[in-house]
């Protein structure tokens, strides 16, 4: 007799809980949260083995309405409680959910030495390039000159570009997408939770009471086909309904028109080249109006890497092994002594 019992299948109400949602209406953060909702039930993880874990921010009020195990915990060290959790039961997937202000500001720091040390956990960054929960400063990623209500006469500051930052940190993926492209958020938090490592994936997300319209340009059907570049792995890079595209000058991109140039010129994206993925990320960083760069979306860059935390019990085994067990008393007395007279 099979006695075997079959998972229940999971629908995206299964993953919404009874919590009031207490957002802005019309603020990205809804749409974000029914994609995450959607893309669970695919994954094949039952509810108990996902966690969810914010800091503090409007988008960290996000383990409220998903119904896993989560914490909201305290601003910008999201990231390392997610470290430790993932550190003592790696079998657990684990999301974080930060903003421009919680991840990139206070908890940068954390964000960077989770990269390196690239555990297996998936990061979602909203970004909104506002500071939203505290009603309106500017943030990490505002634009210099940027009039809020902590900078009146214009930031002097310089933004930061988060993929760079998560470049520089040696994160083994790294994505974009946006809050209104639900299907392309789908395939990226898909692609998020395959990669195994540190994933890191920013979302434009639209602050309609702090920002609104910062990503307007990219969403909107009127500007969206030039002003967006979608990749696709073995791909030419193409926009403008086919009708441009970018091919390498040396190792300046430049924008041509595919009457011009065929398809076999341009450049092809690879997700695994680490060089060309600089380049792709950095290319709006500085606008050249005789060669406006459209603003890439999808995966940038995909590596693989041993994870932290199966490392950490690789060592341990090993020194189990060799060694047994260790005792406390004896560590926490260490290996010099004084003697006060």
């Amino acid at each position: 007799m099979n006695t075997t019992i079959e998972p229940p299948v999971l629908t995206p109400k299964d993953f919404a809980t009874d919590q009031e949602v207490r957002w802005c209406p019309g603020c990205g953060d809804y749409s974000i949260l029914a994609q995450v909702q959607k893309v669970m039930p695919t994954l094949g993880i039952a509810r108990e083995n996902i966690v969810i874990v914010s800091g503090i921010g409007c988008s960290s009020r996000f383990p409220y309405y998903m119904n896993t195990y989560g914490m909201h915990s305290i601003h910008g060290r999201a990231t390392a409680i997610a470290s430790g959790l993932k550190a003592t039961r790696p079998e657990l997937s684990v999301w974080i959910v930060t903003g421009d202000g919680d991840g990139l500001s206070i908890g940068g720091n954390h964000t960077i030495h989770l990269l390196r040390r690239n555990f297996d956990v998936n990061l979602l960054l909203f970004n909104n390039q506002i500071y939203g929960l505290t009603k309106g400063q500017y943030s990490p990623t505002s634009e210099e000159h940027k009039v809020t209500k902590s900078t009146p006469f214009g930031s002097v500051d310089h933004p930061f570009n988060p993929l760079a930052l998560a470049m520089g940190a040696d994160a083994s993926f790294i994505a974009r997408s946006m809050d209104r492209d639900p299907k392309h958020l789908q395939q990226m938090l898909i692609r998020s939770h395959a990669h195994k490592g540190s994933s890191f994936l920013e979302i434009y997300q639209n602050c309609n009471i702090f920002n609104d319209g910062a990503f307007e340009i990219f969403t909107e059907k009127s500007t969206k086909p030039l002003e967006t570049l979608f990749l696709e792995q073995g791909k030419p890079l193409v926009f403008a309904n086919n009708e441009k595209g970018i091919r390498l000058d040396g190792l300046k991109p430049v924008v041509v028109n595919l009457s011009d140039f065929s398809a076999d010129d341009l450049w092809i994206h690879d997700e695994r080249d680490f060089y060309k993925a600089q380049l792709l990320i950095r290319m709006f960083d500085h606008p050249d109006t005789a060669n406006h760069m459209p603003r890439p979306f999808g995966v940038f860059y995909e590596t693989e890497r041993a994870c932290y935390e199966e490392v950490m019990q690789m060592q341990i085994d090993e020194v189990i092994a060799t060694k047994g067990k260790g005792d406390l008393n004896a560590l926490l007395r260490g290996r010099e002594t004084w003697v006060i007279e």
